[in-house]
């Protein structure tokens, strides 16, 4: 194994593009590790955490490109480095001999675009507010795929945009939906009359794939950033999208997604959904039914539910509500398992679709445990070996600290499933894979080699060991939601319909296992 280390000096990539080339670079042959990044102390506190700080990479400035090789024991340093050399030059700008123009500012940008009228920055957060104000300034909207923004910037940046009518989605907003375009991570879904507001990017992909799955379809999909429902932001941007949409012709029905907002903020949310003069459906995981029904809201306990409410609401014909028999099937898993196996390991791209399945478990009274629970007794910091019930989001912010979002490259959920399948105690692992815009382009397909050697390992051992999984995406999507959950069924794992479903099957398996 041998490590090179570059950096190219003054040489600027978003990050958006930088965690697609490191992903692609690590799928090369002879390849053991492979990092593109800015030369940022973030990143470089990183590669020092992981013994590769080199002396050059060390003295790299926040405008530099670091590219980082680990090689394989007899490997070509020299054509590796070219490969991603190459990885890096087709996602550089066309140049202005191409018939394109390359702008250097997003001011000239506004300025030399006719019509434009949105920007979505994915720069390093050091830098993300100085570019989102820019933007603003020049009257576009924005949508910051950026997270580690300080919340200061966020209320004046929202504070700048209420003032000047732009929506400002984010920090850290990774879902947009707007006039049928897909922004970021999305999925491709028919347009329609129901909106959405959400303060969860999975979370609202769910909800609009179902209503899609339902046949409804989407207005408009306005994403906030995660801490906008904070006491701190105290719902800027989630209140002006509420108003957006009421006052959109096309929007019909107005869906609202978040984890539960604080007390003072759900009660200002609650207040605008009074006065839309819409039909609001709200979905505040382990929110209070209460509240929103005395608001003149409809209250949804899950993703499905809210999809469903949404598409009834809408008078989307041929409508129809089933569901699995999650009990029956869970039942029929369970007595397969051997003695000792007692235990559900969530192991998920997808922070929402982490936390409804999440729930639906700790809501049997069972204790669960994750790097993402609210509860400090049973918080799993990221890395630990699973305890118990255990779930996991690989999207949290101590899982991609300097690595591409699962959802672009789950190299680190793979080696999880793997060792999950050691566990004699373990009886279901259960996993999430998110189609559309932006995500990886076959997710199953690069995960399978290890779902079948996790199977190879209980079943060697004598066990039966269930892999249980739910594909976010649509028939339009690329790949199609069809074509990889067949290519799951084939490996033999049971493939669920929904989020909601999903849990309800763990939180089954989990009742029944332990009885």
């Amino acid at each position: 194994m041998s490590i090179t280390a570059v950096v190219r000096k003054n040489t600027y990539f978003d990050s958006v593009s930088l965690m697609s080339v490191s992903t692609k670079a690590n799928g090369l042959d002879g390849v053991d590790q492979a990092f593109t990044a800015m030369g940022t102390e973030m990143n470089k506190g990183v590669l020092e955490n992981l013994g590769l700080l080199t002396d050059e990479l060390r003295a790299a400035e926040s405008g530099d490109l670091m590219i980082v090789l680990v090689s394989e024991d007899g490997a070509d340093t020299e054509a590796l480095l070219a490969e991603i050399e190459d990885l890096l030059t087709r996602r550089a700008p066309a140049s202005a001999g191409g018939g394109e123009v390359t702008y250097r500012t997003i001011a000239s940008a506004a300025a030399g675009i006719d019509g434009a009228n949105l920007a979505v920055i994915a720069v390093n957060g050091a830098y993300a507010a100085r570019e989102a104000r820019k933007a603003l300034e020049s009257g576009l909207h924005v949508m910051m795929f950026s997270d580690n923004v300080a919340v200061e910037d966020e209320i004046a940046l929202k504070n700048l945009a209420h003032d000047k009518g732009l929506f400002m989605m984010g920090p850290d907003c990774g879902t947009a939906i707007i006039n049928n375009i897909a922004l970021c991570f999305g999925n491709k879904v028919r347009p329609g009359s129901i909106g959405i507001v959400a303060a969860s990017g999975t979370g609202s992909q769910e909800v609009s794939v179902r209503v899609h799955a339902l046949g409804g379809g989407i207005s408009q999909l306005i994403g906030t950033g995660g801490r906008d429902l904070s006491e701190q932001v105290g719902g800027i941007m989630m209140v002006d999208g509420i108003r957006a949409l009421a006052a959109d012709p096309a929007t019909d029905v107005i869906v609202l997604v978040s984890k539960p907002p604080a007390a003072s903020v759900e009660k200002k949310v609650l207040a605008e959904v009074a006065a839309a003069g819409k039909p609001v459906v709200v979905w505040f995981i382990d929110g209070s039914e209460d509240a929103v029904t005395a608001a003149g809201g409809h209250f949804a306990a899950g993703s499905l539910q809210a999809a469903r409410k949404a598409v009834e609401l809408a008078g989307v014909e041929g409508y129809a509500a089933k569901d699995a028999d999650a009990e029956a099937a869970a039942g029929a898993v369970v007595s397969r398992l051997a003695e000792g196996q007692k235990y559900v390991r969530g192991l998920f791209c997808g922070g929402t679709l982490c936390d409804e399945t999440m729930y639906a478990v700790r809501d049997a009274g069972l204790d669960v445990w994750s790097n993402i629970q609210k509860n400090t007794d049973f918080r799993l910091p990221a890395g630990s070996a699973s305890r118990g019930h255990t779930f996991l989001d690989f999207g949290d912010d101590d899982f991609t600290n300097g690595r591409p979002h699962p959802m672009i490259d789950p190299a680190l959920r793979i080696e999880r499933i793997v060792e999950e399948a050691k566990d004699p105690e373990v009886a279901a692992i259960v996993m999430d894979f998110v189609l559309g815009f932006g995500s990886h382009e076959d997710p199953v397909g690069t995960t399978l080699p290890a779902i079948e050697e996790a199977l190879r390992i209980a079943k060697g051992a004598g066990r039966h060991l269930e892999i249980v999984a739910y594909v976010l995406g649509t028939d339009l999507d690329t790949p199609s939601v069809a074509a990889q959950s067949a290519a799951l069924r084939a490996a033999g794992v049971t493939v669920t319909l929904s989020s909601t479903e999903t849990g309800r099957f763990a939180r089954e398996i989990a009742k029944k296992a332990q009885a």
